[in-house]
C-alpha cells in the first residue's frame, strides 16, 4: 500500500529553515529521517520535512560532526576507516545521523548516547539555532525528550560524536567476543564482524521491506523474571531485567507466522516484514496485535512497538 502526504520538503542547508513560512505549511509538520522506523498507516495530511544536510567534519580532538542527513552507517564506515573507536558496534543500523540522536539507536551493548557530544538544531519555538547538550536529552532505551515533551519543537541539523583513537572495544554482547577470537581488534575488524552477524539474522531492506526491530526488549522486575520458564537470555539493567523480545515471541510460536502479506521474520522474530511486497498496514498491525496478545497471555509481559505508527 502506498501512502502520500500533503507536502514534501527537502532542506539541504540550515538557512532554508529560516526562510520557511511555517504557518502556511500543511499541518502537522513531521521531520523525517530515513523513515526506517516508521509505519505509515494512512495518508499523512501535513508536511513531511526531510533534512538532507550532509558532510562529515573531523575536529582536532577527534570529535566528528555529521550533517543530519548523513546516512548513519556511512558515518560508521568512515570512522572505522579512520581508525576511530565509538560507533563500530552500531554498524549497519539503518537511518540517518539526525535521527540517531532522536531515537538513541543501540545495538550490541552500545547506545548512541554513549558517544554523543553535541546536537545542533533549529528551535521552532524560539525561531533560532541552538546547541543542545546530550546530557539534557533524557536518553533512555530507544527514547529521548525529542520523542516526548520536545516532539515537534527541534529540527536537528547536525550531530557531533565524541570518538577516540584509543581502543574501546565493547565485546560482551551477542556473541561478538567469540566471533572475534584470534583476530587483531580494530574498529574496522569489529565493524565487519557486526555486519556479518546482522546480515545472518536480519532481512536486507533493499530486498524485503521492514521497519527494522519492531518491538522494544521489555525490562521487567526480578519477581516477574523469576516466573518465566525456559531460562530466557537476559541482561541486568537499570530498573530491572531486560529480556529479548525475540525470545518471548519465538516461545509463543510466532517465528515465521503470517497475517496476509505481513510476516514475523523467520530468522529474527523481533522483525516484522512485508513478505509479499504488498502487505497492508492493517495486516502488519493485525500481526503486531497477535504477537502482543500472545506474549501477554503466556508471560504476563506487554510488548511495546519500537516502530512509530503514523
Amino acid at each position: 500500500m502506498k501512502v502520500s502526504c500533503a507536502l514534501y520538503l527537502e532542506v539541504e542547508a540550515e538557512e532554508e529553515l529560516l526562510t520557511l513560512d511555517w504557518d502556511s505549511l500543511p499541518q502537522p509538520v513531521m521531520v523525517l529521517g530515513g523513515g526506517s522506523n516508521l509505519l505509515f498507516t494512512k495518508d499523512f495530511p501535513g508536511t513531511v520535512l526531510h533534512v538532507g544536510i550532509g558532510g562529515i567534519t573531523r575536529h582536532a580532538d577527534d570529535r566528528v560532526t555529521c550533517g543530519a542527513g548523513v546516512v548513519f552507517d556511512d558515518f560508521c564506515a568512515w570512522a572505522a576507516k579512520e581508525g576511530l573507536w565509538g560507533p563500530e558496534n552500531l554498524s549497519l543500523i539503518p537511518g540517518e545521523c539526525g535521527a540517531s540522536a532522536v531515537q538513541n539507536i543501540g545495538a550490541y551493548g552500545v547506545e548512541v548516547k554513549d558517544i554523543l557530544a553535541d546536537i545542533r538544531a533549529y528551535d521552532r519555538k524560539e525561531g533560532r539555532f541552538v546547541h543542545i547538550d546530550p546530557a539534557t536529552c533524557g536518553y533512555g532505551y530507544r527514547t529521548s525528550r525529542f520523542k516526548t515533551e520536545w516532539k515537534g519543537r527541534y529540527i536537528i541539523t547536525a550531530v557531533t560524536y565524541r570518538l577516540s583513537r584509543e581502543p574501546r572495544p565493547v565485546l560482551d554482547y551477542g556473541g561478538i567476543r567469540k566471533a572475534l577470537l584470534e583476530k587483531t581488534l580494530t574498529p574496522l575488524v569489529i565493524r565487519d564482524t557486526i555486519i556479518g552477524i546482522r546480515r545472518e539474522k536480519l532481512p536486507d531492506p533493499a530486498v524485503t521491506g521492514s521497519a527494522g526491530s519492531f518491538f522494544c526488549n521489555p525490562v521487567v522486575p526480578e519477581d516477574v523474571f523469576k516466573k518465566i520458564e525456559g531460562n530466557p537470555p537476559h541482561y541486568e539493567v537499570e530498573g530491572g531485567i531486560k529480556i529479548p523480545a525475540a525470545w518471548l515471541i519465538e516461545q509463543c510460536g510466532f517465528k515465521g507466522a503470517r497475517n496476509g502479506g505481513a510476516q514475523v521474520y523467520p530468522k529474527q522474530p523481533l522483525v516484522i516484514v512485508n513478505a509479499t511486497g504488498e502487505a497492508s498496514p492493517q495486516e502488519i498491525i493485525g500481526l503486531e496485535k497477535q504477537v502482543i496478545d500472545a506474549v501477554q497471555a503466556k508471560f504476563g509481559i506487554t510488548l511495546h512497538p519500537e516502530v512509530e505508527h503514523v
